[in-house]
């Protein structure tokens, strides 16, 4: 711990986010934290300044998603504050290690409905891992070290720290506070003994790996364990990279509109193993893969969290262990596999069939095949960004993630995440390709993060699928009330003309054969760049029309 100095509160709050490694944060500036934006002034960190607090927030939250550390967002009292919910939401909903920095009204201003107050406590109590608000300059340390504890350790999520603008300006004496690393969950011997006893008498096990709290070391531990016993691996909705696509023992992701073969084998597992995985909603296609409250497959459940044990699905083993922890441990253990597993081979080649090439869609602009071509083309690093919309099961169903960290996408399915996603990848990481795809809703959610990649030289590509509408919600209309359109279409600008007028490199692609060289002109720009991409409304999903959505629900009714 460092010596104590005389520094006022914003100097003591910023001294302790270096004393955490801090290298990067986002922003909106604001006047209730005036006193934090003067002491960054004199520091190393990386301060992106972004246009509004839900693209600041997004951005955030995926630095935890790529380092495993919090991500730091500095946001104003009142409106900036709600408008940095969604990443708050986000980073809760996908396990994510994040902290939101909120200027508050002084102390003793509070109670009286003062210019832009909100109680923290109580509009982020429901969504946040923690919330605290620092009355007392001298706990600024303490405080803030525990909140990257907290956001990191167990499963890792979102902590709001609220700052009254009178603590920033106050001066103390007070110590730094050491550098806070999170604490592993490690399993015990008697449990990974016992999961291999299951595993030597399955048939037809699974094991499905998802959530957060994984390196590229316990990845690759996952990998030679799953060799030695032939072991098929399925991941959870958007969390490709936890295992290799190219990998003989890699079966698919279970999410929204799975591989059918792959949620079969699902159903008929013997033993399922689910490491890091919730198998939440999405990836258990709405609660009927597994049976609740008790599985007719045998569950090993393994998570950090004790908490989320037995929490849904009543486990036949329950281990509370990170997958660092967990994976360290399988590639210690001496297991043994079985002879032979050929259902592993079958199902991997079920999902290179599932996979391989995209069926024709309505329109001159085939998106399979533009996925396809990102697929055969960019760099096994580069990192693909995308929020939610229909335009994402092309990804999901033709893009293969090769290497770890290169997906970030938000498993709570929240608009506008893919923009400034990819500017904070392509900030981290400035020699990997970062590309964010969207849909034209998604786009305008937080599109206006493209002018913070303008303003810091970031060279993301944005891919936007333009169908004019708000697609999910139109194919879920189509299917419940069909031929009754109401509130989903969309008059769009001219994205190609948007980039260009921010100050970077815009093309329209009207056909499958320009995508390709378009896409090339934009890396060779090295400017942030905007693909404006022209689907065929029709084309709603991989492999159904609307008109087919709509005349299957009139056969119906």
């Amino acid at each position: 711990m460092s010596n104590p100095t005389h520094r006022n509160g914003g100097r003591i709050l910023v001294d302790q986010l270096i004393a955490q490694g801090v290298e990067r944060l986002t922003c909106v500036p604001g006047e209730s934290y005036l006193a934090v934006l003067d002491a960054l002034h004199d520091t190393d960190i990386d301060v992106l300044v972004c246009r509004a607090e839900g693209g600041a927030a997004m951005m955030a939250e995926s630095y935890g998603k790529l380092t495993g550390r919090p991500g730091i967002c500095f946001v104003t009292r009142g409106p900036g504050a709600t408008n940095a919910s969604p990443g708050v939401h986000i980073a809760a909903h996908d396990s994510t290690p994040m902290i939101l920095f909120i200027g508050q009204v002084e102390r003793g201003m509070r109670e009286r409905g003062a210019f832009q107050e909100v109680d923290y406590k109580q509009f982020f109590g429901g969504m946040a891992k923690w919330v605290v608000e620092i009355d007392e300059v001298e706990r600024i340390p303490e405080l803030v070290a525990r909140a990257f504890r907290v956001a990191m350790q167990g499963r890792p999520g979102p902590v709001v720290v609220s700052l009254p603008e009178d603590v920033l300006l106050e001066r103390a004496d007070v110590s730094d506070a050491p550098r806070v690393e999170p604490a592993e969950i490690w399993p015990g011997s008697p449990d990974i003994k016992r999961m291999h006893d299951l595993l030597h008498e399955a048939k037809n096990p699974l094991v499905i790996v998802g959530g957060s709290r994984w390196t590229s070391e316990a990845r690759n531990a996952l990998v030679s364990w799953s060799e030695r016993l032939e072991l098929p691996i399925a991941t959870s909705f958007r969390r490709a990279p936890l295992f290799p696509a190219d990998h003989p023992n890699y079966v698919g992701d279970v999410g929204i509109g799975p591989n059918p073969k792959l949620a079969a084998r699902v159903k008929n597992a013997d033993l399922l193993i689910l490491i890091g995985s919730r198998m939440s909603e999405m990836p258990s296609s709405s609660y009927t893969l597994i049976d609740i409250p008790t599985p007719r497959q045998k569950l090993v459940q393994v998570h950090p969290d004790d908490q989320e044990l037995g929490r849904v699905y009543v486990p036949t083993l329950a281990i509370q262990a990170s997958p660092v922890a967990f994976c360290a441990m399988l590639a210690s253990s001496n297991s043994a596999g079985e002879a032979s597993r050929p259902t592993t081979a079958l199902a991997h080649r079920e999902y290179l069939e599932w996979s391989e090439k995209p069926a024709a869609t309505p329109g001159d602009f085939q998106y399979g095949d533009a996925m396809v071509w990102l697929r055969d083309h960019l760099p096994e690093d580069a990192i693909i960004c995308n929020g939610a919309g229909n335009y994402s099961a092309w990804i999901h169903r033709y893009y293969r993630f090769r290497s770890f960290a290169t997906q970030l996408a938000p498993t709570s399915g929240s608009m506008g995440y893919g923009v400034p996603a990819a500017v904070l990848a392509k900030r981290q990481h400035p020699d990997r390709v970062a590309v964010a795809l969207a849909g034209d809703g998604d786009f305008l959610m937080n599109g206006q993060e493209f002018a913070t990649a303008v303003q810091y030289d970031i060279p993301v590509i944005v891919i936007v699928v333009d169908n004019s509408m708000y697609g999910t919600i139109r194919m879920h209309q189509e299917r419940e009330f069909p031929g009754r359109v109401s509130a989903t279409l969309l008059k769009n600008p001219d994205y190609a003309a948007v980039a260009r007028d921010y100050g970077g490199y815009g093309e329209r692609v009207e056909r499958t054969e320009d995508f390709a060289p378009a896409f090339q002109r934009a890396l060779e720009s090295k400017r942030p760049s905007i693909l404006h991409c022209i689907l065929d409304p029709q084309a709603i999903t991989p492999t159904m029309t609307l008109d087919e959505i709509r005349e299957r629900a009139l056969a119906t009714t």
